[in-house]
Order: C-alpha cells, then structure tokens, then sequence
C-alpha cells in the first residue's frame, strides 16, 4: 500500500492534486477557526440540541454534520461546528476530481480540482460554514462521479447496471442535504431523455428498484412533513412565488453578484463556457456530419443537464425576489467540469496565461479573503478599534459584519457576572425576539447552563416545532435579545404576557478593544398566556 502511495505521488499532478487538498483543507480550516458563527450557523446549531427526522427550514443532514465536531470534542465553537463541513467538502472535492478523471483526463481533473479549490463562494459557503449546502454537495458530487462511470464506462455502448440504484440513493442523500437534490434527479433524468444510447435506463429494473430506494431514502422528510401538513414543502416553494413584477435590473444585479461571489476571473468564464456548450448542443442536430466527437458531446451534455438548470432557474428568480448567494451555486459547481476541460485546451496553446490565471486568481482571493477575516476578528476597518488600519473606515453600527458575534465572549459575559449566573440557574426558560438570535445565544450558554431557548416573535421557524404553545405558562424566563435587533416596540410586544419583567444586565462584544455589539438581559417573571403563534405546535 506504501509503495503504491510513494509510487502514485511520483508523478507531478498528482503532487498538484495532494497540494490542492491539503492546502485547501488548510485555508478553510483557518476560517473556520477565526470567523465567528454568523445567523444560520448558530441556528443549525439548535437543530444539534432539538434532533428530529427533518425540520421547518432544512431537511436533517445539515444537523448531523453541524454537531459532529460537538460530539467528537465536548466542545462548542466557531470551529467545532464546522468540522463536519470541512471533511465533507473535502470529500467533494476529491469526487469531483474522480468525476473529472472519469469524464476527461487526470490533467483536466487537476485543472478543475484547482478551480474549485480556489473559488472565494465554495471554500466558504460549501467548504467552511456549517450549513445545509455541504451534505447537498458532498451528495451531489458522490453522484456525478457514479452517473460518471455508469454513463461512460464503456465508450461506444450503454447497458443499464446497479449503479442507477446507488445514484437514486445518493440523490436521495443530496435531498436531505438541502432541496436543491431534486433538481439533481431532474438533471439526471433530462440527460437520459435527450440520449439515444442512455434513454434505456429509465425502463430498465435497475432504475425501477432505485426507485424505492430513493422514495425509502427520502422517508424521514416525508413522514415528517406528512404528519406536519407539509409545512416545509409550503414555506420553501413559497419563497419562490413572485410577489412583485419582474425587474430586469434586478436580473442584472443577480447575474452581478454571482459573478462577484464566484470572482469574476472564474465567474465570467462559466457562464460563458456554460452558455457557449449549450449552443453547441442545440446545433448538434445540424452538426452530426461535421465529425465531432459524439461520445465528448454526450459528456457535455451530461454536465450541461446537472449544472444549467439549477443556474437558470435561481437566476431567474432574482428577477423578481433576492436571492441568497448560494442558490445557484451547484450548477457552478458541475460547471467547473466544462471549465477545467477549457481550460486544459487553453494550456495546450498558452500554458503561461493559464498558470498566471490560476495562481493570480488563486493568491487575490486568498489576500481578499484575509483581509476580511482580519477585520471580522480584528476590526482593522473599524474607525474604533484598536487595530484599525489608516484610522478605519466605518464605525461598528455601519457594519454587518458586527452580526457575526463572539459566542465566547457572551458566554464569558454570563460566566464572570454573579447575578447572571444565578439568573440562568433559577430561570426556567430563554427566549429572544429574533429566531436567528436563538442560536448564538444557545451557542453560549448552553455549555454554561443547558435551558430551554424558545422565541416569541412572528417568524419562529424550527421553535414552532420545539416547544408546544402552552409549555412555559407559569414559568419564569430569561429574555435576551441585542442592541441591533431589540426593534422599535422594544419591550411592549410583551407586556401583558409576564407578570413583570426588567432589565438586569448588558453584555458587550468588544473587537479590537471597542464595544460593536450590546446584548441585554431581562428577568421576566411568571408567563400568563401562550404568546400567539402564527404556525407550529
């Protein structure tokens, strides 16, 4: 096994291949190290303390890979919370290389493994955040790589094997990731429809018992939503229901954006290479005398089926309501594989340009990507911060990246004040007026005093399924909430609801020495009635 291993990295890709991975692994891991818990990842964290088969927003794999780094080490942090993200997209990365290698060459998978690895939006929001796009990638690269070798194992001629049941169990895997895996299936399917040679598959009894599988797969989502009026399914297809006239410039800014998050030297080279085989493929009718290379064609279109409709259809929705960064991200993740191959037909012309493509690209976002890292632990930009470089630039309240909050430095607020101690031992339940604030402050003090946290607010998400409505009636409380999301009724949405209830202590978050972020405390005793809730339990 040694010997192979020494054999194996003797060739010089294959060393570009270890570095591409460990020195991923490597950046990300610093990351996850320095950048606090921003909203949702502290909010997947209460999917940690509330295990269940599925849940409002997510489906439950993004619970299980935000609390292995908690169940390995004991601990709560930034850091622990992400361990299950940065293994999986590791592994990711590597199925897209194998996938790559199967489809091309191991030059061109070399070519993409670094495009990958370099791209600012998938070392972050796939390879460092603990969210739910991580398991959906992990899964969905696992099922490129097998459709991979069950499409084309064989050059000139398909018969359908058990592969088409371990895809529609990895595509059922990718659904519990995040909903995006059933634009997986229809990727697959749409491929299989629109190829002579591969069309069998979807009659043959391999793709009948993947079926099953994929329906027995999916079951804990079901049966949850099944049993919940399906509230998922309603609340996510309804983000998706226009509600305001299709604005053009919006569709520009969304295209923009993307681009921006991709990094524009990658950014504008896969929507054009994406775009450029798509015409391709709607002339190939015309083009089949012209001696192409059918089965290369076949593979493009393979590619072009798992990337193009989710970057369309997320694209487009942008034109009528924002979308989150990462929503048509997947279908740039398979388009790196008709990029890399791009770019090995570039190298054969210019290797110097693509070398300085590649290695200047790669080393801007990396200095980028410090530079903001610096100022989220150190506030270099920060007018008041100790550190702030050429005196700052703006002041904390004018910046979001106060949002990402030191979950440490809260709960050493709690720890070194005696009367919050005491307060957190005799409170009976804790809750806040935002559910994202939920989870940093659970973040916090559940490692100090594990209680209930529940939140009394309009938009609850998974609380509505935590608690029943009447559970905390005669119950003493804890309300924390923060100087920027206190709101503007402040105190008097609750009136009514506690026999009383009163302030009895700030905590501040300080970065470079300055005070950024205020959370307040209240004591709020005896709940008269259950605070109305517009869904849930």
């Amino acid at each position: 096994m040694m010997q192979a291993a020494q054999k194996w990295l003797t060739s010089r890709l294959n060393q570009w291949v270890v570095f591409l991975l460990v020195g991923g692994l490597l950046v990300r891991a610093t990351i996850a190290a320095w950048l606090y818990p921003g909203f949702d990842e502290a909010y997947y964290y209460l999917y940690v303390l509330h295990p269940d088969w599925s849940y409002f927003d997510h489906p439950l794999l993004v619970a299980l890979s935000t609390g292995l780094g908690p169940w390995l080490t004991g601990i709560v942090s930034q850091f622990t919370i992400r361990i299950g993200t940065l293994l999986l997209y590791t592994g990711a990365l590597i199925f897209l290389y194998l996938t790559s290698a199967t489809l091309f060459s191991a030059q061109v998978a070399t070519l993409t493994l670094a495009i990958a690895t370099a791209i600012p939006i998938f070392q972050v929001g796939f390879g460092t955040l603990t969210v739910p796009d991580t398991p959906l990638m992990f899964f969905w690269a696992a099922t490129l790589y097998v459709a991979a070798g069950e499409f084309f194992r064989v050059p000139e001629s398909y018969r359908p094997s058990w592969r088409l049941a371990l895809i529609s169990v990895l595509v059922g895997l990718a659904c519990l990731g995040k909903y995006h895996g059933f634009l997986l299936g229809f990727g697959l399917v749409g491929f299989c429809l629109t190829s002579d040679r591969h069309r069998s598959a979807l009659l043959s009894p391999w793709m009948a018992l993947g079926v099953g599988l994929f329906a027995v797969t999916l079951s804990p989502m079901l049966v949850w939503n099944w049993q919940r009026d399906w509230v998922s399914f309603r609340f996510q297809s309804g983000r998706a229901v226009p509600r305001d006239q299709y604005d053009l410039l919006a569709l520009l800014g969304t295209f923009l954006l993307g681009v921006a998050y991709l990094f524009p030297t990658f950014g504008f080279p896969l929507w054009w290479v994406t775009l450029r085989q798509a015409g391709k493929q709607i002339m190939q009718p015309w083009r089949r005398k012209s001696g192409i290379d059918l089965n290369l064609h076949s593979k493009q279109r393979f590619i072009l089926w798992m990337s193009l409709p989710v970057i369309l259809v997320f694209t487009l929705i942008g034109g009528y309501q924002q979308i989150l960064p990462t929503w048509p991200m997947p279908g740039f993740w398979g388009a790196t594989l008709l990029l890399g191959y791009q770019a090995a037909l570039w190298q054969k012309q210019a290797p110097r340009a693509v070398q300085r493509w590649l290695v200047v690209s790669g080393t801007t976002i990396i200095a980028l990507m410090l530079i903001a890292l610096l100022h989220v632990a150190f506030g270099i930009a920060q007018t008041t911060s100790n550190y702030a470089f050429l005196g700052g630039m703006w002041s904390p309240k004018e910046d979001s990246s106060t949002q990402l909050v030191d979950v440490q430095q809260l709960r050493r607020g709690f720890a070194d004040n005696p009367t919050l101690r005491v307060a957190l031992q005799e409170t009976d339940f804790i809750f806040t007026n935002r559910y994202f604030l939920g989870g940093q402050i659970a973040m916090a003090l559940e490692p100090l005093e594990p209680k209930p946290i529940g939140c009394l607010c309009e938009d609850l998400r998974g609380f509505a399924f935590w608690s029943k409505p009447n559970e905390w009636v005669g119950k003493d409380a804890l309300y924390i909430t923060s100087e920027r999301f206190q709101g503007k009724t402040g105190l008097a949405k609750y009136q009514g609801y506690f026999s009383s209830i009163e302030k009895i202590a700030d905590v501040p978050i300080r970065r470079g020495g300055a005070i950024v972020q205020v959370f307040y405390i209240y004591r709020a005793k005896n709940l008269l009635q259950p605070y109305p809730r517009p869904y849930g339990n």
